[in-house]
């Protein structure tokens, strides 16, 4: 079993209000065991400071933001900056996911500046990437993570770098009801380590920890889990529910 860092964070999405998510966050406490895996919870913005308080005792239990906003404050209306999310006790924000690329218009040249946000507020970004179901069938999906990591990413230090998390999204697969094979996400997850090792070397490359983001769920998270460079999942649908949630933790 690799040495890196084994990550499931729940992407809640737009999903839950206050008092439902105060539930999730207990049931999830309730039917959890200690573990070496680490845990995130990434609920909407208005659950921040709830979940802190509910999950600050808890060992491997992380509290995650959705997005943040690249600039520190000013007047951007509607948005949130990376100190306010530190301030509520944020671990990790998820930066660049497929629906923030895909209905918001976000480049990676902006992903680039969030990321820098999130560092410099002593927070882990989790940035994702991956590609739509065209470019995956006319073979470029490689040439297109490739090009997210170098315009997102590749500009950090590499004392930067290895405080990131990546998050590999086959887009195709998310909220479809297809899921990537665990070969197919063997590939890309290899694929991204060895550019990781290209830019930034060996060592480094082995050390980051790899997510697949692609419609993960209890009965196909032990095989996906089961491959050598896939280091854990940025989950979706299923974080909604604790009991699917918690069974995803435990397939390692």
């Amino acid at each position: 079993m690799s040495a890196r860092q084994r990550l499931v964070a729940g992407n809640w999405k737009m999903n839950k209000n206050y008092q439902e998510g105060r539930d999730l966050t207990t049931d999830i406490i309730r039917l959890l065991q200690p573990t070496e895996v680490k845990v995130v919870l990434a609920p909407p913005f208005i659950h921040m400071k709830s979940v802190s308080n509910i999950i600050q005792d808890m060992t491997h239990l992380y509290l995650g933001a959705q997005n943040c906003h690249q600039e520190e404050k000013g007047a951007y209306t509607g948005e949130v900056s990376a100190s306010m999310l530190k301030s509520t006790g944020v671990d990790y924000v998820i930066i660049g996911h497929s629906e923030r690329r895909e209905y918001f218009g976000e480049t990676d040249g902006l992903l680039a500046k969030k990321v820098a946000a999130v560092l410099a507020n002593d927070m882990l970004p989790i940035f994702c990437c991956g590609e739509k179901l065209d470019i995956r069938e006319a073979g470029t999906h490689e040439a297109l993570v490739a090009q997210q990591l170098k315009e997102g990413l590749f500009g950090l230090s590499a004392e930067e770098f290895a405080r990131v998390v990546i998050a590999y999204e086959p887009v195709w697969a998310i909220g479809t009801g297809k899921t990537a094979t665990p070969q197919q996400a063997q590939e890309m997850h290899h694929h991204i380590r060895s550019l990781i090792a290209r830019q930034y070397g060996k060592e480094l490359a082995e050390q980051t920890t790899i997510l697949y983001g692609g419609s993960c769920n209890p009965s196909n998270a032990s095989e996906l889990f089961a491959q050598p460079d896939v280091d854990g999942g940025l989950i979706g649908g299923a974080s909604l529910k604790a009991e699917d949630f918690v069974a995803i933790v435990n397939s390692f």
